[in-house]
């Protein structure tokens, strides 16, 4: 993958953080509730989806603060949001027996594939800062 394609996939990753964050804000149940069945309604629940949305919504922004400046201020903010998606993909994967059936495959595939997109992007961004060209001769 070339970099001006990591950049994309990076942003992109970075405004759907933004979204989902600020969808589990104001809506928790919507967004919890195909992950964690009919217990999403529950006050606990959706404190819990509400602070969940609140961690994907400041690394959106972080990640999309740090694309703007440069891909090394970027890097860590995407990766960082794939080690988050990593970890929701282990707990997950941890409590998929008792997961809603209808919805525990996909729940898991998109944590797995957030997750290796965010890495795969944050690795792939330039990792060197560009040095600005050299003045021609004679200015």
């Amino acid at each position: 993958m070339d970099v001006a394609t990591s950049r994309k996939l990076a942003r992109y990753i970075a405004w759907g953080r933004v979204g989902i964050g600020a969808t589990a804000i104001a809506t928790p149940v919507l967004v919890s509730r195909p992950w964690i069945g009919d217990a999403a309604g529950q006050p606990a629940s959706r404190l819990l989806a509400r602070a969940m949305g609140g961690r994907d919504l400041a690394l959106g922004i972080g990640a999309l603060r740090a694309l703007a400046l440069s891909d090394q201020e970027a890097r860590p903010w995407v990766a960082l949001g794939g080690t988050a998606d990593a970890l929701d993909a282990v707990a997950t994967a941890i409590a998929f027996a008792n997961l809603p059936r209808r919805w525990r495959w996909s729940i898991l595939a998109v944590t797995v594939g957030a997750a290796a997109a965010s890495i795969r992007a944050a690795t792939t961004l330039d990792p060197v800062p560009s040095e600005p060209s050299p003045a021609p001769p004679g200015d």
